[in-house]
């Protein structure tokens, strides 16, 4: 059965179903999907989680061995299965059928994985789980209801945004809801429940002592490499998970490869980024910028570099993300990296 990401909540609270398959690449409602069904699953008793990340070695008689286990203490339990390729191959589809033509009674199985194409929907592993249990295909907040979403999110938090405020953080995330989640937990831990004006907002913004990963991005495409290299290290020395960075070097990317794409097919950049509304008004200027200085080929020799950075955080890699990141902002600014 398949339902919309606004609708698992109510069904959460009629009961729960013995697999879910989550899949998208916005990270924000990924997470909390799937954080709604964990701890749904926790109120009703499935006290334990096995996390299985699948790569290229990974072993599918786990999945079958564990759900056939007995607990010792006859706990329920959650099998935490992520695919990020997105793609189980035949042992994995096979493992899948396998396991949905005996489900365990005891045993909620949780798939996530990246946004699926035309043929993972029409597979058999995919359609088997779809009828045996509910999917939920999370898509990106578009442009035209970015604003409603942040100032709907606003109020759920107790906030009430007044004049531009709703406008001014839009522009703020550029697409990023969970950079969005961080600025409404900001000022909610700032001012408290009540009114935020843009005043308010602009002071939190211009307090704010971290770096962001969307000035960083809009550094290397104003071919500011010392500012590139100084952002990346405090993003690194506070915390900031590699994963957020790679996100908006990558999102960056894959709509400068396309725009490259059409400009080697004979438009002029000016019309090629005129023409795209996911690029806000006061960046296309810089986009521009950055898009005359690479030719498409080697915006998807970068695309490919997130490729590699994406495997070293997840340990498949004997390289540093943050490195890896480096030597992408480096290239992006217009200087060749040797070696």
């Amino acid at each position: 059965m398949r339902i919309a990401p606004q609708q698992l909540s109510a069904h959460l609270q009629r009961g729960l179903a013995p697999i879910y398959l989550l899949s998208g690449d916005e990270p924000l409602q990924m997470i909390e999907a799937a954080d709604a069904i964990r701890q749904q699953a926790l109120r009703q008793g499935y006290s334990t989680r096995e996390i299985l990340e699948v790569d290229a070695r990974f072993d599918w008689s786990r999945l079958l061995g564990i759900a056939d286990s007995l607990s010792l203490f006859a706990e329920r339990r959650i099998i935490d299965l992520r695919i990020p390729s997105g793609k189980p191959g035949i042992d994995g589809g096979k493992a899948l059928s396998t396991y949905l033509s005996r489900l365990p009674d005891d045993v909620l199985l949780l798939v996530t994985l990246p946004k699926l194409e035309k043929s993972q929907l029409n597979s058999k592993w995919f359609k088997e789980i779809d009828q045996v249990g509910v999917t939920v295909q999370i898509w990106s907040v578009d442009l035209h209801r970015l604003q409603p979403w942040i100032e709907a999110r606003m109020r759920s938090a107790g906030l009430e945004p007044t004049g531009e405020v709703v406008a001014m953080l839009t522009e703020r995330i550029e697409g990023n809801l969970l950079a969005a989640r961080q600025e409404i937990e900001k000022l909610l831990l700032r001012y408290g429940p009540g009114t935020i004006t843009p005043e308010q907002l602009a002071d939190s913004v211009t307090d704010s002592a971290r770096y962001d990963v969307f000035g960083l991005v809009d550094s290397a495409l104003a071919g500011e490499i010392d500012r590139c290299i100084k952002i990346l290290d405090g993003l690194q020395a506070e915390g900031t998970p590699e994963a957020v960075v790679l996100w908006a070097l990558t999102r960056e990317l894959r709509l400068l490869s396309s725009l490259a794409n059409e400009v080697a097919r004979g438009q002029s950049v000016r019309q090629t980024v005129a023409s795209r509304r996911e690029v806000w008004e006061k960046r296309k200027p810089l986009v521009a910028k950055g898009l005359q200085r690479l030719p498409a080929a080697a915006w998807r020799q970068l695309l490919l570099l997130c490729g590699e950075a994406d495997r070293a955080i997840k340990g498949w890699e004997k390289r540093d993300p943050w490195l890896l990141m480096q030597e992408i902002l480096i290239r992006m600014t217009g200087v060749s990296v040797l070696g």
